[in-house]
């Protein structure tokens, strides 16, 4: 779009997967080794403790010590945007302080979700909150729009309205509804904030509306296939091959079938760990996984 401020963040950015020991802890070794390999695929960036990244299983002080990990490991601040949100404002002011305190870039914020069928004036109220509660003019939010997990949805309204009243705290959203008709409002009221989304196979028309990329779990595991979309002129066949991916990944729970397929990649078994209640696939389950992606040709990174 003409006149379009810079995007916060563009291009492909992995919503990450957590690595978690046979102890039950995060794995910081594993989880540094990941985003380095995500890295050398072609992804700019990632954001940790997102849906992805089982945020909602950890408690404050492991997603600032995994934060802090990926830091000491190497991986630059400025390709990090953090899980911030909590269903309590509180902690979501504690979380998102220590990422901007961090250097990472911005931080990725669910409304409180608890709470169900909250007005926009409520909303409204807690992310002001939250913003005066950091208190710090580096602070940069990007909403998270995810209503068929948070069951919490942002309305175009309310985005235009916390974009209107907080200009440059409020640079983007994550609209992961897979409802372009929404995406598509957002691109229109509200040009002068960054819109990535997390449903891969809308990323060709995204960007031809002026967006600016995706925050995606696929990337985890296939990170060309999504890098593919974001070209100036995708082929019919990448975008077949994104859908036949993703109901192939859906077709048992998606995070330990995300997990399975790193483990497989890497040899490692611990990869298939996640945290309760979420319980890894079972044998038969990994196998089947295996035998529908090899089927369908979806073999190597």
């Amino acid at each position: 779009m003409n006149g379009h401020p810079p995007h916060l963040i563009q291009g492909l950015w992995c919503a990450t997967l957590t690595p978690v020991g046979n102890d039950g802890r995060i794995d910081p070794a594993r989880f540094a080794d990941h985003v380095r390999w995500l890295f050398t695929q072609g992804v700019q960036g990632i954001a940790p403790f997102g849906t992805t990244g089982e945020g909602q299983s950890f408690s404050l002080d492991e997603r600032r010590a995994g934060v802090d990990a990926l830091l000491a490991g190497g991986i630059a601040g400025s390709r990090i945007v953090a899980g911030t949100g909590c269903a309590s404002l509180a902690e979501t002011i504690a979380l998102s302080k220590h990422a901007v305190q961090a250097g990472c870039k911005a931080c990725l914020v669910l409304p409180p979700f608890f709470w169900k069928d909250p007005s926009d004036d409520g909303l409204f109220a807690w992310y002001a909150q939250l913003i005066e509660g950091v208190a710090d003019p580096r602070l940069r939010v990007m909403l998270y729009h995810l209503p068929q997990v948070s069951s919490v949805p942002l309305s175009v309204d309310l985005v235009a309205r916390l974009a209107a009243a907080f200009p440059g705290v409020v640079a983007g959203i994550k609209d992961s509804e897979g409802n372009w008709d929404n995406t598509a409002a957002l691109l229109e009221r509200v040009p002068q904030i960054t819109v990535v989304i997390g449903h891969e196979p809308h990323l060709p028309k995204l960007m031809r509306a002026g967006g600016a990329g995706t925050i995606c779990g696929v990337a985890n595991v296939f990170p060309k296939l999504v890098q593919a979309l974001l070209g100036a002129a995708p082929s019919a066949s990448d975008e077949t091959r994104i859908l036949k991916f993703i109901d192939i990944a859906f077709r048992q729970p998606f995070l330990a079938g995300f997990k399975s397929m790193v483990a497989d990649r890497t040899g490692d078994a611990q990869w298939r760990n996640v945290r309760a209640p979420l319980v890894g696939l079972t044998e038969p389950q990994r196998e089947t996984l295996r035998r529908a992606l090899r089927d369908s040709g979806f073999t190597g990174a």
